[in-house]
């Protein structure tokens, strides 16, 4: 708890004040990861495992420390590391790979090992994949002195804007949000058909505009929405798949998406809004697909809503906690204002404290006048934050904290700010880790230029199919995913495949997309599928078949990405607004007819001949070649025309009989 407290501390001091060079910030940044991580799970093991775990965080940390230190001396003396400087860098990276390995895994650890390898013998590859020699300082100082190796954007961007919206969405789901976005979407859709699952699609889209993290939004969200779904008639394994699917695409959700959109900000130089913008359409499209297949197993299975009388009043709930909507309203405003993500943190973050400390102090006030005053009082205050500096909101805040010593119920409001403090420090310990060890391969690509090499490949292949270079970049990213989290899967693949796609006529923001959105799908697709490992304990069912279900459900996962390739237009990407229309309109159509295809219901059952119909023309519509989409129109109002009319036919028979 203490160190988490003291790296939450220290993340609030670097981003409202800067008072550090931001090469001293990653250092220490890492150093507090590797502290954190190996204390954490140190802690977990027996006496002797407890010792090395404190001693390697420890040291760690100390190492971590090399950069504040010894900053001005390392400037001088760029390009030409000292001994002591080789032996800090080959101890910190061994750490960073050592926490991979313990807090995720063996899959990632295993492949920057690679890469690094072939950063210190590629000269001995064949052709075309050698590259220059390169000594054993040369890769160190590349991967531990620089900033494209440990220390390079990926470590950055979390030192800087992930920490912060990860801290922000701990306050709120600590606060109560959880609770407010469960009661809003239980009581507009909650006893419709299949209310169950479409909770948890809404409740779990809600969730993804303050939680970027799509396992941990399987494992809130998911322990009321798959009881209740399973409760209602749902199979174990098609509740878990719909929140996994529902969950995961918290990443794509704006206006707080996942940590890769921070990263894909300064990888490609555009503003984060920009990347929230191009993303609006595809995640209302990836909701709509999972809530239209969850409406489509409810008729098909005959699956009824909650009562209505158990349903609680998404009014009521809003009137109850409508204060926790002000600061995510605010941070939506700065991030679309221009603002940048840094600042727009800092203040929602700032502004969240200040509702959540203020919260027991105005209940306190006993006249409803006085307390609209306090609260007017605070708003003040928080706006003179731009005017006035951090010394304002710093000043509301302590007198906030020492008003809740005295107040009832403001203690325990205090130690609820201290567990969202350190929940926010533990939630981004493995994406910090990640983001650290996954700038071992951007180094290398960065030092041989391997990934010219490949992106010339995939040129190459793509002058004669973009379908095809298209297809190979989806299958790495998938195949990538099954070891590695969406961070460091988005790096590899769009550090190689990005600038390709970018070559063959792809705008830039999409082809990035692209690489963004099949990162994601691999934790839905199987063997391994991470966000249905998540939920098959609470769903008690095999992570395999929520896994294939899941796939299924969040068929415009992928779907969309191709979409946008053909037509950029889906993504805000040029063309105008009829374009963008037009381009919906096809995308909604194909996903009607893909839901119907893959449950096997639409109006009434489809059989299997029908199936293949609706998928083809639904296919059809996603391509942009010549005639396709005429043809994907005219088989699919020649389907639909086909089904309404078996439909009634059968309909009216049953009612003759």
């Amino acid at each position: 708890m203490a160190i988490a407290l003291a790296f939450s501390a220290f993340q609030l001091w670097t981003a409202a004040l800067s008072p550090l060079p931001s090469m001293v910030v990653r250092s220490v940044h890492v150093g507090f990861l590797l502290l954190l991580c190996f204390t954490l799970l140190a802690e977990r093991g027996p006496g002797r495992s407890r010792l090395v775990g404190w001693a390697l965080g420890v040291g760690g940390f100390a190492l971590g420390l090399y950069h504040w230190v010894f900053h001005d001396a390392l400037i001088l003396r760029a390009g030409d590391p000292t001994t002591v400087d080789l032996v800090v860098g080959v101890l910190v990276i061994l750490l960073v790979f050592e926490a991979s390995r313990r807090l995720l895994g063996l899959a990632l650890p295993i492949i920057c090992t690679v890469f690094l390898l072939y950063a210190l013998f590629g000269e001995y590859a064949p052709r075309p994949l050698d590259h220059r020699p390169y000594d054993f300082a040369q890769v160190v100082d590349q991967m531990f002195l620089g900033t494209e190796g440990i220390y390079g954007t990926a470590i950055y961007v979390s030192s800087s804007f992930i920490f912060l919206f990860i801290l922000f969405g701990a306050f709120l789901e600590r606060a109560g949000m959880i609770r407010l976005f469960n009661d809003i979407a239980m009581g507009t859709v909650g006893h419709s058909q299949g209310g169950p699952a479409k909770v948890s699609v809404i409740s779990s889209g809600l969730m993804g505009t303050i939680n970027g993290s799509g396992v941990a939004n399987v494992v809130t969200t998911g322990q009321f929405t798959i009881p209740l779904m399973k409760r209602f008639g749902y199979r174990p394994a098609f509740a878990g798949a719909v929140e996994a699917t529902a969950s995961m695409g918290g990443q794509i959700m704006p206006p707080v998406m996942g940590a890769v959109a921070f990263i894909m900000a300064e990888t490609i130089d555009v503003p984060y809004v920009e990347i929230a913008i191009a993303a609006t359409i595809p995640a209302i499209l990836y909701f709509g697909t999972a809530f239209w297949v969850v409406h489509l197993e409810a008729g098909r299975h005959g699956l009824v809503g909650l009562p209505k009388s158990e349903c609680p009043s998404a009014l009521a709930a809003l009137r109850r906690d409508w204060y926790l909507i002000l600061p995510l309203a605010a941070l939506v405003w700065l991030l679309f204002a221009g603002y940048t993500p840094m600042f727009a943190g800092t203040i929602g973050l700032a502004l969240t404290a200040l509702v959540v400390l203020g919260t027991p102090v105005s209940r306190a006030i006993p006249q409803h006048a006085l307390r609209i005053l306090f609260w007017i009082a605070i708003g003040l205050g928080a706006a003179a934050f731009g005017r006035y500096g951090i010394g304002v909101i710093a000043l509301l805040i302590v007198l906030l904290v020492l008003a809740c010593l005295v107040v009832k119920g403001g203690r325990a409001t205090l130690l609820l700010c201290r567990d969202a403090l350190a929940d926010g420090a533990r939630h981004a310990l493995p994406v910090g880790i990640a983001c650290a060890l996954v700038g071992t391969i951007v180094g290398t690509l960065t030092l041989t230029g391997m990934a010219s090499n490949f992106a010339g490949w995939i040129v190459d292949i793509g002058q004669n199919s973009l379908l095809l270079s298209l297809l190979l970049t989806m299958l790495a990213c998938l195949v990538l995913g099954t070891g590695i989290p969406t961070i460091p899967n988005y790096i590899i693949t769009s550090s190689i495949a990005g600038p390709a796609l970018a070559e063959l006529g792809v705008p830039l923001l999409v082809s990035h997309m692209f690489v963004f959105y099949f990162g994601i799908m691999a934790d839905l697709t199987p063997p391994v599928a991470l966000a249905a490992l998540a939920a098959s304990p609470i769903a008690g069912a095999s992570h395999m078949r929520i896994g294939f279900t899941a796939t299924r459900i969040a068929i415009a996962g992928y779907v969309v990405p191709f979409m946008a390739v053909y037509s950029p237009a889906l993504m805000l990407q040029g063309g105008d607004y009829l374009a963008t229309a037009y381009v919906v309109l096809k995308a909604l159509v194909s996903i009607g007819l893909w839901g119907g295809a893959t449950v096997g219901w639409l109006l009434g059952p489809l059989n299997w001949p029908e199936r293949v119909f609706a998928a083809v023309a639904a296919t059809l519509l996603v391509l942009a070649l010549p005639v396709t989409d005429e043809l994907g129109f005219g088989l699919s109002l020649l389907f639909l025309g086909w089904h309404w009319w078996r439909t009634r036919s059968r309909s009216a028979s049953r009612l003759a009989a």
